[in-house]
């Protein structure tokens, strides 16, 4: 951390933490907008948004109707693929998918020139939540009154209805005329943001958020000298197209007093004022920012983290906040119990292979898998009771985790989290075991024969 000079940080989701409410907010106006923009019946009223039905990460695919959750190497997780509100028996998702695996180019067809159309979409950042329970909702709904639907149609409407509650300023004068109840003051926040300039740290802030929402909340969450903190702050920045070289937007200025765009073309980024779109090519020649010297804060793994690490050498860190709930749930002594007594059952299936084959084995290997597949569900309830955890399967890291690993240098439940660490902190990456260094038990005391090690994908 040392060598870091400069940090940036994301809005919403980074320095605001927004409440539950806010996703009950976002549905509830989705419906309504469904209903009077698209026709929708208002019988779907009468579903309402469930906060802990779904979890952050999941992909929709609008062939099948289905939403469902994926690992790091494109494996579905069998018993967390549901149609609206219902499972889908396994027998079902074989047949549909041909077994479990997804080629690459129905997870990323973008990746393949003349690549098929898209029809697996990532329910990825934040706002996903009350997206995917209107998806599910919908679909109930549809599937219980008898009423035939496409479901990539529905997924256009309902996609289409929550970014309208975006963009009409719909959540956005909800949320500034009752700031409480969405975002609490945190002393924190001050505290660290205070912590870095005092440092000689240079801090901004890009999000695509416009400044009035943006102000208010940092008035509520910081107090009304916030801006002293930044030395460049930058809305409405429609990411992730603001990190495309290709983009030419320039910068322009706001009038912080009426919240409008000026007209003078911007030859600086000056400490002070604030700005709105712009470009990544703009940014670096105003301020000379770039490389690994430069720390960016995001809770969205492709419009915040994606392109900076990728493209400009940026360090990044992202801001999950399920992990605080994870980790308070990994750490509990009935998940410790349950994992350590799961690992021992699947060495004690593999060592019973050694042993010559009778009736006594086959009924005991029967016994412990049986046992096996009641503790990965017992497990995976633990997080949530459809889909598991966040971050892995039964075996395997998710398609989520395998992204935000791949894009951030660093991960936590919050910004302030960095008040723990003194500036000048060095992070080690944990070594990870390789399938082929896992100790393996062997009976003989000759040479090590040739193994076969599996990949943890299969």
């Amino acid at each position: 951390m040392r060598h870091i000079d400069v940090y940036g940080f994301d809005y919403d989701y980074t320095l605001a933490s927004y409440s539950t409410a806010l996703h009950f907010l976002i549905y509830d106006l989705a419906v309504k907008e469904l209903i009077s923009t698209y026709g929708y019946p208002r019988g779907i009223e009468e579903m309402k948004y469930d906060p802990d039905f779904a979890i952050r990460g999941l992909h929709f695919d609008t062939s099948s109707g289905f939403l469902l959750k994926v690992d790091a190497f494109h494996n579905i997780m069998l018993g967390s693929v549901y149609r609206g509100l219902q499972p889908v028996p396994n027998e079902e998702v074989f047949k549909i998918y041909e077994g479990t695996h997804l080629a690459i180019t129905k997870i990323n067809p973008s990746n393949f020139l003349n690549g098929p159309r898209r029809t697996m979409h990532h329910m990825i950042d934040l706002f996903s939540y009350p997206e995917m329970v209107l998806l599910s909702n919908v679909i109930e709904f549809f599937q219980q009154k008898g009423i035939p639907y496409d479901p990539e149609y529905l997924f256009r409407d309902c996609q289409q209805a929550v970014e309208a509650v975006h963009k009409s300023g719909k959540m956005y004068h909800a949320v500034i005329s009752d700031i409480g109840s969405y975002l609490e003051k945190s002393s924190r926040l001050g505290e660290l943001l205070n912590r870095l300039v005092s440092s000689g740290k240079m801090l901004f802030l890009i999000t695509n958020s416009g400044y009035e929402f943006v102000k208010k909340g940092m008035d509520h969450i910081v107090g009304k000298g916030w801006r002293d903190l930044f030395d460049v702050v930058i809305t409405k920045a429609r990411k992730p197209s603001f990190y495309h070289h290709q983009a030419s937007r320039p910068f322009r200025c706001v009038d912080t007093r009426l919240y409008h765009p000026t007209w003078q073309k911007v030859s600086a980024l000056c400490k002070g004022q604030v700005y709105m779109e712009g470009n990544i090519e703009q940014f670096v020649k105003f301020t000379g920012w770039y490389g690994p010297n430069v720390l960016y804060f995001g809770d969205h793994v492709y419009s915040d983290l994606r392109d900076p690490v990728l493209h400009h050498g940026w360090r990044t860190g992202a801001i999950i906040p399920e992990l605080e709930r994870e980790i308070r749930m990994g750490n509990s002594p009935e998940f410790q119990r349950s994992v350590i007594w799961l690992s021992s059952l699947q060495d004690f299936i593999n060592q019973l292979k050694a042993l010559p084959q009778g009736p006594r084995k086959s009924e005991l290997t029967e016994e412990w898998k049986r046992e096996r597949r009641e503790l990965r569900e017992k497990l995976k309830a633990i997080f949530n009771p459809r889909f598991g955890s966040v971050f892995r399967t039964y075996n395997n890291s998710t398609y989520f985790t395998r992204r935000m690993v791949r894009f951030a240098d660093l991960y936590m439940s919050s910004v302030e989290n960095l008040l723990k660490y003194p500036s000048n902190y060095t992070f080690y990456p944990r070594r990870t075991a390789l399938p082929h260094e896992a100790v393996l038990d062997f009976r003989t005391s000759g040479p090590l024969p040739d193994q076969m090690f599996p990949n943890s994908s299969k």
